[in-house]
């Protein structure tokens, strides 16, 4: 009698090693700050090699669940900060090819609702940073660049003001491919002063805890966002590519330069 068996395929001995950490961790056994036994001492524990134990360091280190303290070998349980969580994501989206299109259809569904939680849970701090960030796009209503980083920024404030974790850590990987792409439509069209309205309205609205306005305000702002895509003769069906990690804008005026054939200093209005 013969058997029809497949390869057994075993798991890396620092990937369970790295999982039984990481338990430890999400349990609440180790709580965030705790420190963590040495490599030596872990290798001792599990029953393995201190190699072992140094390699599911570095992945919980790369998920930010374990960092070292400056200047010392000493291990600290963590929490993961945003940029950690979302950089998996946005590689994910990367490769499984993701549209501009289906960004704008999650970000639709998500602005006006964060919008409304903010016109609930707004701190007059925040708001004191949405009045200046309406005050810098005012001074910087026909420089494109600007207002693209004004634009993304009030977005990011709206997000704070909900004080709603769930959201923030959400909406981070969109926005980071959403919101640069903005420079893309600002380079080609003269809509300074419609997302200044756009942007006044919403702010008013958060201000006086209205969230019916807020939410129908941003309905408006994203919904402009694709016709100003459509307008500027992009393809909203392309997939998105890697974010600039340091915000430079070069590579963003020179996508909307390749996107049409027009000259620079020809800008289409969007009314």
């Amino acid at each position: 009698m013969s058997l029809t068996l497949g390869k057994v395929h075993v798991e890396r001995t620092y990937h369970v090693v790295a999982r039984a950490i990481e338990e430890e961790i999400l349990s609440g056994r180790v709580s965030p700050g705790e420190s963590l036994p040495s490599e030596e001492k872990l290798a001792t524990q599990l029953g393995v090699n201190r190699s072992t134990v140094r390699e599911a360091v570095r992945v919980l280190e790369q998920n930010g669940l374990v960092r070292r303290e400056p200047g010392r070998k000493k291990l600290l349980a963590s929490i993961p900060r945003s940029s950690e969580i979302s950089r998996p994501l946005s590689a994910a989206m990367i490769l499984h090819q993701v549209t501009f299109e289906e960004l704008w259809e999650a970000m639709h569904a998500l602005e006006p609702a964060t919008a409304a939680v903010a016109a609930a849970k707004a701190t007059p701090a925040l708001i004191r940073q949405l009045e200046a960030n309406l005050e810098a796009t005012r001074q910087a209503i026909n420089d494109s660049s600007s207002l693209a980083a004004l634009d993304s920024q009030f977005h990011n404030l709206i997000a704070e003001a909900s004080q709603n974790r769930a959201i923030q850590l959400a909406r981070k990987p969109l926005s980071e491919f959403f919101y640069p792409a903005f420079y893309a439509v600002m380079s080609r069209l003269n809509a300074g002063a419609r997302l200044l309205t756009a942007h006044e309205h919403i702010v008013a609205a958060i201000k006086g805890g209205n969230a019916r306005e807020a939410t129908s305000w941003m309905d408006k702002h994203i919904t402009d966002f694709r016709r100003g895509f459509e307008l500027a003769n992009l393809d909203i069906g392309q997939a998105v590519a890697r974010p600039e990690e340091n915000g430079d804008m070069q590579p963003l005026r020179d996508m909307a330069a390749t996107f049409s054939n027009e000259p620079a200093d020809s800008k289409i209005a969007l009314v």
